[in-house]
């Protein structure tokens, strides 16, 4: 600590005149530096980052200061802390993968700076599953050796995605009966459990034309099964604005929006403005629905149930449909 002199001037009157006198006097005085209040950072690193993805950063310091959020030598985001000195930092990672040191630096002389480690910057992993089906031969093997054993050889693969989603090509109830068609597919609760919790499926597709095989009873229940296990549902609802609605999921810093269209519809399956069922894989829906995704989302995954059975190529129709799908975003 050092000292400061203060003076204070005295006037003195008397008669022959003004007389002035000079009070001296030593106080402590605190050096500016001593004045501030330290950077501290209260967020810790996330395991990781998808190229583009968020990372968010709090902390607190001097009321007034810069402070700015550095990954490698770039600075992703800078703010002027408030009142209080606290601060919120938000950016985007770069979008090439590698490891990237990360530090919060407050702009003193001298410089204050606080490394938060480094961050791993990599793909975000997304595994599509096609047709499901928990029902016909595949529920007698389920009944003979278990519930995992249909995904005993992949489950490993897809608990590794960061997103993992599936055509669910059947309904899940044990109510209803089998609508007039020539095949109709039912599993069992305990089966779309161990979707969930065993293979790993985040989000399961009920656009497809073997979701309602059961009536729409059963394709209320398929639904409320799949939330109780903690998947998200796309690609049916309801009603056709529930059916349209996407899946958003936040996952390594970006948001991934999931929609789901199906271009093989047996009659009576399609969603209605207050009638549950699937979503149409209609052009203009298609192009709607991208583009309204695309302002909540930084990726877009549409999923369509389409094309030709056994056929090896996509056909003019899925081309044009896929074509809406990227020119919308």
């Amino acid at each position: 600590m050092r000292y400061v002199r203060r003076t204070r001037w005295l006037a003195l009157a008397g008669t022959l005149g003004v007389a002035f006198a000079v009070a001296l006097a030593w106080e402590p005085a605190l050096e500016a530096q001593e004045l501030l209040a330290p950077l501290s950072v209260r967020s810790t690193l996330p395991a990781w980052r998808a190229p583009g993805g968020r990372l968010a950063v709090q902390g607190s310091a001097g009321p007034g200061e810069i402070v700015r959020l550095l990954v490698g030598a770039r600075a992703i985001d800078a703010v002027t802390t408030g009142p209080g000195g606290g601060f919120s930092l938000l950016g985007r990672v770069p979008r090439s993968s590698g490891r990237y040191a990360v530090a919060v630096v407050l702009a003193r002389d001298p410089v204050e700076r606080v490394s938060l480690g480094t961050l791993r910057v990599r793909a975000l992993r997304l595994a599509a599953v096609g047709d499901v089906n928990l029902g016909d031969r595949v529920g007698l093997a389920i009944g003979a050796f278990g519930t995992r054993y249909p995904w005993s050889d992949v489950a490993p693969t897809l608990r590794r995605a960061d997103i993992a989603v599936a055509n669910l090509e059947c309904a899940v109830s044990t109510r209803g009966a089998p609508v007039p068609k020539q095949y109709t597919f039912r599993g069992s609760p305990a089966s779309l459990r161990a979707v969930a919790s065993y293979a790993g499926i985040d989000v399961l597709s009920v656009a497809n034309n073997h979701s309602l095989d059961f009536g729409r009873l059963a394709f209320a229940d398929t639904l409320r099964h799949a939330h109780e296990y903690g998947m998200r549902t796309i690609g049916g609802g309801s009603n056709l604005d529930a059916a349209r609605r996407p899946a958003v999921i936040r996952v390594g810093g970006l948001k991934v929006a999931l929609l789901g269209f199906s271009d093989v519809r047996p009659l009576g399956f399609d969603a209605g403005p207050s009638t549950s069922g699937t979503t149409p894989a209609f052009p203009a829906y298609v192009a709607t629905d991208v583009r309204a995704a695309r302002r909540r989302a930084d990726v877009v995954v549409a999923y369509f149930h389409w094309g030709v059975e056994r056929a090896l190529t996509p056909t003019a129709r899925q081309r044009s449909l896929a074509t809406a799908a990227l020119d919308a975003g």
